[in-house]
């Protein structure tokens, strides 16, 4: 059995009592997923006619500038953000090119309600337009959750896009399913479902991600408890979407993986160095990291090399690292060049 069908055969299955008492609760949650997901999308309601243009070049330092490419879904796409400068990939161009002394040249085809079958002609579109980029962010895994596409049909298309970007030199950081049992308007029991299922769903992406390839940073309930305390301030106005200082914190998340990705930071900053057992930092099996990182949000998993003999492909091994958050995310004061 792959670890990938044990992460979902940890999720779905667990103690018999917790089997039964789960199936039951998915049972209900079928029946009331249609009634409570028109109750939620009246609540949230969709105000907004698309996500700002935020394509363009970051930063103003001489030369090549570095290219940093965005997949995904609304979150990618910045959907709730006021204007270009305050979306994921705008930030996260801003704090590259603060970090690397370069300019950062950000091209974003992520769509909104974009599901992980959509990755490829997304791909397709900003290979195009860029002959060799960078690095690519990937956030996708909402729309999959409350469409309930199957889960390994919708990791398999995320793998296909990572292992295709790699053969390519391109550096990925994967963004997991949030957990959308934090959203607020969403009522109980559809929540609990929902954050099962998006969970579930994280895992199996970082067990996916990972073993093609790419580092994947959980955003699980990142945003659940300053949500909570600061709803006004972090939902934007559909009361689902974040924010633009929620897009910021997204973004704080995801830039030391990106940075890392791209050897940026100075020495002795927050890049690849030695693990810190102290932090729950280390080399383990992928499997076991994915569960981990599900329940720490801004945990990077990483593919890990063993010694000799150590590893075959039943047997994954990952680097799992907690970054902290970096403070280099406020949106930039110029505009970007066309």
């Amino acid at each position: 059995m792959s670890q990938l069908a044990r992460v979902a055969g940890r999720a779905a299955v667990g103690t018999a009592a917790s089997a039964a008492a789960g199936a039951a609760l998915a049972g209900l949650g079928y029946g009331l997923i249609q009634v409570e997901g028109r109750i939620a999308r009246r609540i949230v309601g969709n105000p907004f006619d698309g996500a700002p243009d935020d394509d363009g070049t970051y930063g103003a330092a001489p030369g090549d500038p570095v290219g940093l490419i965005v997949l995904g879904d609304s979150t990618a796409a910045g959907m709730g953000a006021d204007h270009r400068y305050q979306t994921v990939g705008a930030i996260l161009a801003t704090g590259l090119a603060a970090i690397m002394g370069r300019s950062v040249r950000l091209t974003n085809e992520a769509v909104v309600g974009a599901e992980s079958a959509d990755l490829s002609a997304q791909l397709s579109r900003v290979l195009a337009r860029v002959d060799q980029p960078d690095v690519a962010v990937i956030l996708v895994g909402g729309n999959d959750v409350t469409h309930r596409i199957d889960r390994a049909t919708s990791v398999q298309h995320l793998e296909r896009t990572v292992r295709y970007l790699r053969t390519l030199g391109i550096q990925v950081v994967v963004g997991t399913c949030p957990d959308l049992g934090t959203v607020e308007p969403i009522p109980f029991p559809l929540s609990q479902l929902l954050r099962r299922w998006s969970r579930d769903l994280a895992a199996a992406q970082t067990v996916a991600a990972v073993g093609a390839g790419a580092r994947t940073v959980s955003m699980g309930d990142l945003l659940g408890p300053e949500f909570a305390a600061s709803p006004k301030e972090l939902f934007s106005q559909d009361r689902f979407h974040p924010s633009p200082a929620g897009y910021a914190r997204v973004a704080s998340a995801l830039l030391p993986s990106v940075a890392a990705s791209l050897d940026a930071w100075p020495d002795g900053a927050t890049g690849d160095t030695e693990p810190q057992a102290s932090r729950g930092e280390g080399i383990g099996l992928v499997s076991e990291a994915a569960d981990r990182a599900v329940a720490v949000a801004g945990t990077e998993v990483g593919p890990a090399e063993v010694g000799e003999g150590e590893s075959t492909p039943r047997t994954r091994w990952a680097m799992l690292r907690r970054r902290a958050r970096s403070e280099s995310t406020d949106a930039p004061a110029h505009t970007p060049s066309p």
